[in-house]
């Protein structure tokens, strides 16, 4: 799950009425895999989903580090392959072939604040156990991570909220 707005670490009040922290910031590692990641080729990747809404596929994928362009296509198709048996990335299994639009868009080189659930000290046996979400931020944000995104091709311009460069977000197109 990612969003776009400044983050929060998300809390709870105990019994006693103290509020504590429920997730906890995370530096995805080699401990990814076990959280989502999809391993290719030494990249760490996986699906993202829009904040506002469910969908069944994800309308962006989202690599670990500062990767090129076509490395993080070649991941996508690899993601897509492995989680859906799908590997063309210009449509959604189940889609309409004579609406395929053959372009895929431009990577983003940018940042991403990872946020773990629960905290390792306030644990609370709910059905968010073992999640994470991520939060677009700058890499001055303590905790920002290095990813580049790449919106699915089929997905929504807007659906992924993936940073613009040419917005002024902070980030960098993928060479």
């Amino acid at each position: 799950m990612t969003t776009t707005a400044p983050y929060e670490i998300e809390t709870s009040e105990g019994d006693d009425g103290t509020p504590h922290p429920v997730e906890k910031l995370w530096t995805p590692g080699e401990d990814a895999a076990e959280s989502g990641f999809v391993v290719h080729r030494d990249l760490y990747v996986t699906g993202i989903d829009d904040a506002a809404e469910d969908h069944l596929y994800p309308v962006a994928f989202l690599v670990l580090g500062h990767q090129r362009w076509a490395d993080i296509i070649e991941a996508a198709a690899a993601y897509m392959a492995r989680i859906h048996g799908w590997r063309n990335l210009h449509l959604y299994p189940g889609d309409d072939p004579s609406v395929l639009i053959p372009l895929i868009p431009r990577a983003v080189h940018t940042h991403g604040v990872f946020l773990r659930h629960p905290h390792p000290d306030h644990g609370c046996g709910c059905e968010w156990d073992d999640t994470w979400r991520m939060v677009w931020a700058p890499d001055t944000e303590p905790g920002a991570v290095p990813v580049t995104a790449l919106r699915h091709p089929a997905a929504l311009v807007a659906a992924a909220g993936i940073p613009n460069p040419d917005d002024g977000a902070p980030a960098s197109w993928a060479a």
